[in-house]
């Protein structure tokens, strides 16, 4: 197995044509994973240092959000930080929005979209503090990244971004995980080819040079996570 370079192999998740029932016992699990390795971690980590640095975040908007597990994480730290954050998320699948409006229920600082991040209104986009996005950018080719960074860059937007670490460990370690554990061949397919499809550090420093960052950051998290914070 060669981690040289990312594979573009496309996983399950990315089909359009996936049974509910599937795709709701893969947000389940990714949920597990995202608590057990690290992945709400990230997030939180890379909230917390924007918090310190900035004077005012208020809104944050979540792109492909999938079951809206990181937007009640981020929003427990948010309260944890005595910070009021108004949490938007969007999302392609439909069966995400109706997974994640059930269990953001509890949540009155959230609103839910079912679009392409692309068709959101200028209007929105101006009240708009953070980009947020987790286990997202590996879905995408280089030039769709860049595309999305430059898209925060031009509304004014802090990029923060969680994913995955190109590295044998991480691959085989949740290929003998899912394989032990999951229920779900979605999970069990995507999890170790999203790692193959994660990122060396220079090759995400790259993108954000390329989308016109100067003022980023591009830290490690353990476990095999890079935390991607880029302010214009």
């Amino acid at each position: 197995m060669q981690f040289g370079f990312r594979s573009y192999e496309k996983e399950y998740l990315d089909n359009s044509a996936i049974a509910t029932k599937d795709l709701y016992r893969n947000l389940t699990e990714l949920d597990i994973i995202n608590k057990q390795l690290g992945g709400y971690n990230a997030s939180q980590k890379g909230l917390g240092h924007i918090l310190k640095t900035k004077n005012k975040v208020s809104t944050v908007l979540d792109i492909g959000f999938g079951g809206g597990d990181s937007i009640k994480q981020l929003s427990k730290f948010a309260d944890k930080s005595k910070t009021k954050i108004f949490f938007y998320g969007v999302d392609l699948k439909s069966d995400c929005v109706t997974y994640a409006t059930d269990n953001l229920s509890a949540l009155y600082n959230k609103k839910l979209i079912c679009d392409d991040y692309r068709n959101i209104s200028e209007e929105l986009l101006k009240q708009i503090d953070v980009i947020h996005c987790s286990l997202f950018l590996h879905h995408l080719t280089d030039e769709e990244i860049i595309s999305l960074f430059k898209f925060g860059k031009a509304n004014q937007c802090i990029i923060l971004a969680n994913d995955l670490h190109r590295n044998w460990l991480a691959y085989y370690s949740i290929k003998v995980l899912t394989t032990l554990f999951s229920k779900s061949y979605l999970v069990k397919n995507d999890a170790p080819l999203s790692v193959r499809r994660g990122f060396k550090k220079n090759e995400l420093i790259s993108l954000l040079e390329r989308a016109g960052f100067k003022n980023y950051s591009v830290k490690w998290s353990w476990p095999f996570r890079y935390i991607v914070i880029a302010n214009d």
